[in-house]
């Protein structure tokens, strides 16, 4: 239950911002923004952090099972279970938001790519870490 809450608590807050980002930068406006213009940026996000959290609920969750399904297989370690939650979030991200706007190519598809694997890989990273995974049982002799 705790990887779950995990994935639903990172998850959307840390897509949210990449997300956010990803479609400032898309949009050209960092190209003419100065330093002054962050602070504009985190009053956006957290305008918006309720969005984050409605749209980025259910997809964090999946991904928390699907973490949770590949805990279970013995030959899959804690590395390559996170990365493999990466590449996952990472296509699952760039097919759902890629497509958006009139723009198209690889630089579009790996930030927006990235927008999945971070928070997915971050949140497997953090279970790992600071949630007790059960130990496999052992036959009594």
């Amino acid at each position: 239950m705790k990887r779950y809450l995990v994935f639903a608590l990172v998850g959307p807050f840390v897509g949210g911002f990449l997300l956010l980002l990803t479609t400032t930068y898309q949009s050209g406006y960092w190209a003419e923004a100065h330093l002054g213009e962050v602070g504009k940026l985190f009053a956006v996000f957290f305008k918006t952090l309720q969005y984050s959290y409605l749209f980025g609920l259910l997809p964090s969750l999946m991904i928390g099972a699907i973490d949770d399904i590949l805990l279970h297989v013995r030959r899959v370690g804690p590395v390559l279970r996170m990365l493999l939650i990466g590449v996952f979030a990472f296509i699952l991200a760039a097919i759902t938001y890629g497509s958006r706007g009139s723009d198209s190519g690889a630089v579009q598809f790996i930030l927006y790519g990235l927008v999945g694997f971070v928070p997915s890989a971050l949140s497997s990273w953090l279970v790992h870490h600071y949630v007790d995974e059960p130990q496999p049982a052992t036959a009594a002799s």
